[in-house]
């Protein structure tokens, strides 16, 4: 928790909440016996010349601010009346740059070659299909004043008076519930450079995990004089009066959906609006931002990426209409989220549309709680052009389907060896569908490492996984201090600071509504923490721990391959590595670590088992048989002769190490109880359901097992996680569907008619579950 001004100097004590003074002063004791790491540099691989611009050796002393707290060393001004008019004189002090307002953007638009195009071709087909020919002009002018109302509708109309007049009131507002909104100067300081020394536009890619992200990336920029972007906003959001104030602050409104228009076909006079006037914008040099997700996660993992706007940026770069763009993933961390949780979305129910009157709720509630901490990492900004060019200059692999990659090895008794399929793959030339995918993994994958690591996420990944039973104080502090050595080892940032007991208890206390606290009996008077077993409570609690999932997700999968003897592939079902790194090489330097952390220990065929430390208590549980290992460093040709060994990998047989690979194997139970329930389910499959029915029948069994106790786990029972099975069902050839009349249907693939495998499929999957 952090209380602290630009300079790192501690903020006035008399705006904290007694309880809690002290955590503010442990700000300057250090965060732990490690150092913090700095996050968010771009890709060395994809981008190495972006790599070494912008950035200098002193970029990550320049530390820590936290962007709400304002005074007078903020201002040009001194004395009394600066110090009480410091926040109106902060914000009249911004520069609202000039260049951000665009110019003759509707007409521009309009007469692009791309929308001409497609007015003369809707028009063409209106009067065809009016069967009066010789009307061609009418038609046109018809459909010329339908793209300009299409177009009025959408544009952004900036108001600088109006952005900091939301300066001045975000400021004052979001010190009412947010703790701190903390930011790294560093970071700001290389998008600062780009904006003030490249003359090209930048677009930021930020996760997105609630509705004022949108305001917090404009806060942000406009707090440090840089140009606010024009925002991609859905048109749920676009209701009276609240769509005005959007406009005026930079956010242009885009279809949810522009698949298909009214009569199935699709509507290439909208798609060619969206893209000449995202093209005019990065013409004129604006900055844009776009949420690659698409939509809110409900999970508190990245959703999958949408791309569709991103590969207009590409083409209009493509095409030679900008010479370069930035690209700025962002990450941006919450310890709560002003939402409180999705738990009605996860439990199934259909998510309300945006209204004032929700509106209206959502700010008295939000008046009324604190929400702690926030924090967003700005990563560095990296040439578009620069990632294409790599990556069309690769010989990339080329991708390889889930059913392809796993069918035999469900189906047949055949083990795929991982080493032989990471290095056998066949070059190809990359498409562009592939190259704009992996472009909106790379960001979407980038934005969520660089995301910082908050305290409710531990404390509800504790409770979860390593103490769903209940835990004392005094042992949960313990883990949480252990846990934050291990998140920070593996070069993840956390958005907290001070004695790991009082930000313990203002994480406990935000997630107070899922928790049971009770006093323990023992003669220290502690109190025993458990999380509510509640199907709600799991829920939220899950949604928070998600936020630690990234960082383990690896190591866990690891586990779960020491514990069973199966391919590497599968790890397909559970994670998806960053583009640029093949399977094999995520999960090299996963064990690598774990090695080096002691956690598993390589031996030799005939070597005997390590003995523990006459200090450590033997470890009840049995691990099935060692997973064998080769580094890299070990060439297949080198000259052992007779004395190569097979070498394997096992688990160290420390209490200490076994309890943590037990947590690790724990983390992904959620989801491999959802997959095997849902292997479970699709026995019922007699006949073609419509996919919407299949989903919502799927969700009510998993919570029947839930709320029955036959799952050990109820957040496997989350709708994302129900979506997720169906999908991944779709993509192993489990489940065919076929799309009549805008209605999908799923039906089994003629591979699982045979009730043979799918018991085989079900096997494949129990086969993962903790023992």
């Amino acid at each position: 928790l952090v209380v602290c001004d630009e300079e790192g100097e501690e903020g006035d004590s008399r705006e904290i909440p007694s309880v809690l003074r002290n955590v503010a002063s442990t700000w300057k004791e250090g965060l732990l016996n490690r150092k913090r790491p700095f996050v968010g540099r771009c890709c060395h691989s994809c981008t190495p010349q972006s790599w070494e611009r912008l950035f200098n050796p002193s970029i990550p002393s320049l530390g820590l601010r936290n962007v709400i707290y304002i005074n007078e060393t903020h201002t040009r001004q001194r004395g009394w009346l600066a110090r009480r008019l410091s926040y109106v004189l902060f914000v009249v002090e911004r520069d609202v740059h000039k260049d951000m307002f665009t110019r003759n953007v509707v007409d521009n638009v309009l007469n692009n070659s791309r929308v001409e195009n497609a007015i003369v071709t809707v028009a063409t087909d209106l009067d065809a299909a009016a069967s009066q020919p010789g009307q061609e002009h009418k038609a046109v002018s018809k459909v010329k004043q339908k793209a300009r109302a299409f177009l009025q509708e959408m544009v952004a109309n900036i108001s600088p008076a109006f952005i900091r007049l939301t300066g001045w009131v975000l400021l004052r507002l979001f010190n009412g519930f947010f703790w701190s909104i903390q930011i790294h100067k560093g970071q700001l300081e290389m998008v600062k450079k780009a904006a003030t020394e490249q003359n090209v536009p930048m677009v930021f890619l930020p996760v997105h995990k609630s509705h004022i992200d949108y305001l917090l990336i404009t806060l942000i920029l406009f707090c440090h004089n840089i140009k606010a972007p024009h925002i991609a906003a859905g048109n749920n959001l676009s209701i009276p009066i609240l769509s005005t104030l959007i406009r005026k602050l930079g956010g242009f409104f885009i279809r949810r959906r522009m698949e298909e228009s009214a009569d199935g076909k699709k509507d290439i006079l909208y798609r060619s609006l969206l893209h000449a006037y995202t093209e005019e914008l990065l013409r004129q040099q604006q900055f844009l931002e776009v949420f690659l997700e698409g939509t809110r996660s409900r999970s508190g993992k990245p959703s999958p990426a949408r791309a569709g706007m991103l590969s207009i940026v590409v083409d209009t770069m493509c095409t030679g209409a900008i010479g370069d763009v930035l690209v700025v993933p962002v990450g941006i961390s919450y310890d709560r989220i002003i939402e409180g949780n999705y738990n009605s979305e996860q439990l199934g129910k259909p998510k309300k549309n945006e209204s004032w009157w929700g509106i209206a709720c959502g700010v008295f509630r939000m008046l009324r709680k604190n929400y702690g901490c926030v924090r967003v990492d700005f990563n560095q900004p990296f040439s578009l052009k620069e990632y294409l060019d790599t990556q069309r200059s690769r010989h990339s692999p080329p991708p390889v389907s889930l059913e392809h990659a796993l069918m035999p090895t469900i189906i047949s008794a055949e083990l795929v060896q991982i080493y032989t399929h990471a290095h056998s793959v066949v070059s190809h030339d990359i498409s562009r569908r592939q190259l704009i995918n992996n472009l909106a993994k790379h960001v979407l994958f980038t934005a969520n490492k660089s995301s910082a690591i908050m305290s409710t996420h531990i404390v509800a990944c504790l409770l979860l996984y390593r103490h769903r039973q209940g835990v004392v104080l005094s042992k949960l502090v313990e883990d949480f201090f252990n846990m934050k050595e291990e998140i920070l080892s593996r070069d993840f940032d956390l958005g907290f600071s001070g004695n790991s007991e009082d930000v313990v208890m203002r994480a406990l206390h935000l997630l107070g509504n899922c928790l049971n606290v009770t006093s323990s009996s023992n003669r220290n008077g502690e109190f025993t923490i458990a999380p509510t077993q509640t199907v709600p409570a799991l829920f939220e609690l899950n949604f928070y721990s998600n936020g630690l999932f990234h960082v383990f997700i690896s190591d866990a999968i690891i586990g779960k391959l020491c514990q069973q003897y199966y391919v590497l592939v599968s790890a397909s079902l559970l994670s998806v590595p960053q583009p640029c790194q093949t399977i094999y090489q995520v999960f090299h330097d996963t064990v690598t670590r774990l090695i080096q952390y002691g956690v598993l220990y390589v031996a030799e065929e005939d070597q005997e088992e390590l003995s523990p430390s006459p200090t450590d208590e033997p470890w009840p549980k049995k691990f099935a048989e060692p997973l064998s290992w080769r580094s890299d460093e070990e060439d297949e040709d080198s000259d052992f002769g007779e004395e190569q060994r097979d070498r394997y990998l096992k688990v160290s047989v420390s209490a200490e190490h076994q309890e943590f690979f037990v947590f690790l194997q724990r983390l992904l139970s959620p989801v491999l109880e959802a997959y095997s329930g849902a292997a479970i389910f699709v026995h019922s499959l007699s006949q073609p359901m419509v996919e919407s029915d299949y989903t919502q029948r799927l969700f009510r069994y998993l919570l029947t097992r839930t709320e029955r106790g036959v799952a050990g786990y109820g957040e496997s029972a989350t709708h994302y996680l129900v979506k997720n099975t169906v999908r991944t069902f779709k993509e192993l050839g489990v489940l065919k569907e076929r799309r009549e009349n805008k209605v999908t249907t799923l039906e089994l693939s003629s591979t699982f008619l045979p009730q043979e495998n799918r018991n085989k499929l079900l096997q494949y999957i129990l086969g993962f579950t903790l023992l």
